[in-house]
């Protein structure tokens, strides 16, 4: 067994009573999950993962509590991803502790982050009157509602197919998307956004595919990272972005965003979430 497997504390009785501890962060190996869908090296993607946490509070110097919700990116080549629930914990290990400014809030988070990823990770914290973000649909052409026939409900890559002699530019996505936790098997409800410059995919088949995930157990990053491969290797795009939005659980909200262009990651907020 991983030994992240052993001091992942999802699936157990945790205490939320508790001191400011970094040593909660559970660090999850990347290549596990990258050898299991045989991702080449190089990696054919660069990216981050867009962490959204919205329990987020800390005592001031006079022991007032203070709130905030924090956005944190962790590089898609860090060594380590950061396993959910360690996380939770180790923001509430933050309640009681007392800080002089956000400022230095944002540091010790941004220090103890970067060492379980073991590469550095962009930390922002903002205070509630400071929300910057309006909640929209998101760009392009909405999936949801082709008549497809769904027989599929674990990763079925033969379902992408692309028409080789037409060539089109677009963005499409859907809110079909549910994968399921590998430790628990708890669902885990999301949107994914796809864009792409290639061969014409066949779009019926891309929403199959998509659905196909709906028993799937496995990360968010590793469920964005299988879709990206399979979609370039069975449509041979030659740009490709693929950027899921999960709905938050235990105040957390992780959204993978791949892509082999330049294309920025932007945090915006789907109405699911």
């Amino acid at each position: 067994m991983s030994d992240w497997k052993r001091q992942t504390p999802l699936g157990r009785e945790a205490s939320y009573d508790m001191a400011y501890d970094p040593g909660l962060l559970v660090p999850i190996p990347r290549v596990e999950g990258r050898q299991a869908i045989s991702a080449p090296e190089p990696l054919p993607f660069t990216g981050c993962d867009i962490w959204n946490a919205w329990e987020l509070s800390w005592l001031d110097g006079r022991g007032k509590p203070v709130v905030a919700w924090g956005e944190f990116r962790v590089p898609a080549d860090s060594p380590f991803i950061i396993e959910s629930k360690s996380l939770k914990l180790y923001l509430n290990s933050l309640n009681q502790q007392a800080f002089d400014e956000i400022a230095t809030v944002a540091a010790v988070i941004r220090r103890d982050l970067g060492r379980a990823a073991d590469a550095p990770v962009e930390v922002r914290l903002h205070a509630p009157e400071d929300w910057p973000h309006a909640v929209a649909e998101p760009e392009g052409r909405c999936l949801d509602d082709l008549p497809v026939t769904i027989q599929h409900y674990l990763p079925a890559p033969d379902l992408l197919t692309a028409q080789a002699g037409r060539l089109v530019d677009e963005t499409v996505y859907s809110r079909l998307l549910r994968s399921r936790c590998p430790i628990t098997g708890q669902p885990d409800w999301g949107g994914v956004q796809i864009h792409y410059r290639g061969p014409a995919i066949d779009l019926a088949g891309l929403l199959a595919y998509i659905v196909s995930f709906r028993q799937h157990q496995d990360f968010h990053e590793q469920c964005v990272e299988r879709m990206f491969l399979d979609i370039l290797e069975r449509c041979s795009p030659q740009q490709l972005t693929v950027e899921a939005r999960y709905l938050r659980r235990g105040g957390l909200d992780i959204n993978p965003y791949r892509s082999n262009t330049d294309r920025p990651a932007e945090n915006r907020r789907w109405f699911l979430q």
